[in-house]
């Protein structure tokens, strides 16, 4: 018998346990004026995002195109986004993209973060500059780095043959310069969210490790990096989505070309749907899209947080 058992016998000296009486609590309901709070959200919620997917959805099993009659082709539309080799093309210049986008900036963000949460002179002053780039327009600041890109990156760098010429009509190197513009500006929020994570960790966890001479790459790897694995797994799941739905830097910088050769799937999306007569035919594009990043950032968030250390 184990002491738990034991203890439960003598408890009850062999008699059936008894059920505790149900307590009757107040009724503790919200007042009205909460529900007139949120009910408003609610319905724009549901007129300004729901409803047009439902629509958007509807019109995927049909070959509307945009203007004029239409008729249901069932699941067509679908079938033929597994054929297009312009679809395809898009996904794997996206993914591609998110990729080295979210490994660079969560590289450099951590970086950064790790020396504005140092002890430097004009720190909050440090931390404000590395806000900057957040609250600019990047439609604005794309075609700034359009004009750095196409004409001034040319002069200075002359001597080299990559940049000699305007590497925005580089077919190969055109989405290096999307990357850079896309990084700079993502780098701003994640460098807050890492901050935020490394003020978590007590100063004593770090003093403890120096008494028992702990290096600092030891003390990252076995102190820092574990302790801010939620922050690092939101920076991850958050630059990985938002870098899959790209768009206003290819726009700002080469609006999808040499060709189609920087061609993401929202970009696609929104030539096809509407102003190439693709409405249906791209809606059911953004659905399978819509699809592919649930996926994606459930996958994340389940291997991610296996990873994660508590304190």
């Amino acid at each position: 018998m184990t002491i738990t058992q034991a203890v439960r016998s003598s408890a009850t000296d062999g008699a059936a346990p008894k059920r505790a009486g149900r307590i009757r609590t107040e009724n503790r309901r919200a007042s009205a004026a909460f529900y007139w709070m949120v009910w408003p959200a609610v319905i724009a919620f549901a007129g300004f995002h729901t409803l047009p997917v439902l629509v958007g959805i509807f019109f995927s099993f049909t070959n509307y195109a945009g203007y004029g009659a239409w008729n249901f082709v069932g699941l067509s539309n679908y079938f033929n986004l597994f054929q297009d080799d312009r679809v395809l093309q898009a996904y794997g210049f996206s993914f591609l993209f998110a990729i080295v986008a979210t490994i660079l900036t969560n590289a450099f963000s951590l970086a950064i973060a790790l020396g504005l949460n140092a002890k430097i002179k004009a720190r909050n002053f440090w931390r404000g500059v590395y806000f900057v780039p957040y609250i600019l327009a990047i439609l604005v600041i794309g075609y700034v780095f359009q004009f750095f890109f196409s004409n001034s990156l040319p002069k200075i760098l002359a001597g080299i043959p990559l940049f000699a010429d305007n590497i925005l009509a580089n077919e190969q190197w055109a989405c290096t310069a999307i990357v850079a513009l896309a990084v700079w500006q993502a780098c701003a929020f994640a460098i807050i969210i890492y901050l935020s994570g490394l003020q978590t960790i007590p100063a004593e966890m770090y003093e403890a490790a120096s008494l028992d001479g702990a290096s600092a790459w030891r003390q990252f790897t076995s102190i820092t990096f574990p302790l801010i694995g939620a922050f690092f797994t939101i920076n991850v799941v958050l630059s990985l989505k938002g870098f899959l739905q790209v768009f206003d830097p290819i726009v700002a910088l080469t609006n999808g070309g040499p060709g189609t050769s920087t061609e993401s799937v929202t970009l696609l999306i929104f030539r096809g749907g509407f102003s190439g007569g693709e409405f249906a035919y791209q809606t059911a594009n953004a659905v399978v899209f819509f699809i592919v990043i649930t996926i994606v950032s459930l996958f994340q968030f389940r291997v991610l947080q296996r990873r994660e250390a508590d304190f």
